[in-house]
């Protein structure tokens, strides 16, 4: 038990199983020079503190707590203010790092490290922590296992969750809103992102979710608000798309032509002003059973499918494809004559890139997140 004050030291080093238990939040300060805790032994925990003030370096990453081969470590309620990096774990498994608030100071991105960061971990969960002003709020690399749900990352330099190498992991519950970009899952596979928000993530090719060589993964039940470009994908294989909605974004889903086997189905496109953008004309996805608002066709039987398929990649996207200077011409009648022209005898937009059962009405996914 550590009684309420402010305590200062260099380095506090844990080398044995361990718990220790903050009286109303006791400081514990770097005084800008120093990590404040190094984990080193297995069954540690440490809760009800705030690590404030830890130095800055370019060399050693140094954190509020740095676990390194710390099995079963348990970080809960804690405060980290003005930290470095928040949280630094490395080839650990098993550890919980939940209920924890990360306020990083306001510096350059170079001059500030992440909230959480795991390295070569397994089974790991992080939940419930707040995360803001970090370079990224969440970074895993080569994390395995492992389960991300219920945190608020907001207003973080770079990604709010970045992913790098880690397989068979699940984040869910989430909340990505006005962070340099949303969440970014590079050369991974296996990985279900389930029930999180992506909003307002926004600025020059700025994504909510960016996937980029990765496969056999589901994104299921998301909701995609006012994104510069809510999806962005390249190099995706064997990946399902389905519940989502995508509403107010610029680019809904942009779709590179090196993608493949990927599924997308039972999707919400809303206001958006481009729901599905392409780089190539031969693009082998399935993109059927989805609500487009923009769709014009009609249901002659009444089974709330269009009978005529939609064509949701219109010529003026492939156009800003090419020459994204073009994009200052949107909502020209010169566009609108170029978009009819398609739409009457298309023969630039990728034929097999259609919707052939598009929903007359949206799916009512209120419960989604």
């Amino acid at each position: 038990m550590v009684l309420p004050g402010r305590y200062t030291g260099n380095n506090i080093k844990i080398a044995k199983p361990l718990t220790l238990i903050g009286v109303d939040f006791p400081v514990l300060d770097g005084e800008g020079k120093h990590q404040i805790f190094t984990v080193a032994a297995g069954n540690v925990t440490i809760t009800g503190f705030e690590l404030t003030n830890t130095g800055i370096s370019s060399v050693k990453d140094l954190a509020g707590v740095e676990a390194i081969g710390a099995d079963y470590l348990r970080i809960f309620n804690n405060r980290f203010i003005g930290t470095y990096f928040g949280v630094h774990v490395a080839n650990t498994k098993a550890c919980v790092i939940e209920k924890n608030f990360f306020r990083a100071n306001e510096r350059k991105e170079y001059e500030t490290g992440n909230g959480i960061h795991l390295w070569q971990c397994s089974d790991a969960v992080i939940r419930n922590n707040y995360i803001t002003r970090h370079r990224d709020g969440i970074y895993f690399e080569f994390v395995t296992r492992s389960l991300i749900e219920h945190n608020l990352c907001v207003n973080n330099m770079r990604y709010g969750l970045h992913f790098m190498f880690s397989h068979q992991d699940e984040y869910r519950n989430n909340v990505f809103s006005k962070n340099g970009a949303g969440v970014a899952v590079m050369y991974t596979h296996n990985v279900k992102m389930e029930y999180n928000k992506f909003e307002q993530n926004e600025g020059n090719s700025v994504f909510g979710l960016l996937l980029k060589d990765i496969s056999d993964s589901e994104v299921k039940h998301n909701t995609f608000i006012k994104n510069t470009m809510a999806v962005y994908l390249e190099g995706v294989s064997r990946t399902r798309f389905e519940g989502n909605n995508f509403k107010l974004n610029g680019y809904g889903i942009r779709l590179q032509a090196n993608c493949d086997a990927n599924t997308f189905t039972q999707n919400n496109f809303l206001s958006n002003t481009f729901d599905l953008a392409t780089n190539g004309t031969l693009v082998l996805n399935n993109i059927d059973g989805n609500y487009w608002d923009k769709y014009q066709g009609y249901d002659l039987n009444q089974d709330q499918i269009g009978d005529v398929p939609y064509r949701p990649v219109n010529l003026y996207s492939m156009v800003v494809e090419r020459v994204p200077a073009a994009v200052f011409l949107w909502r020209s009648f010169m566009v609108f004559l170029l978009d009819r022209a398609e739409k009457a005898l298309p023969v630039i937009t990728p034929e097999n890139l259609k919707d052939n059962y598009p929903r007359m009405k949206p799916y009512d996914y209120r419960s989604s997140a």
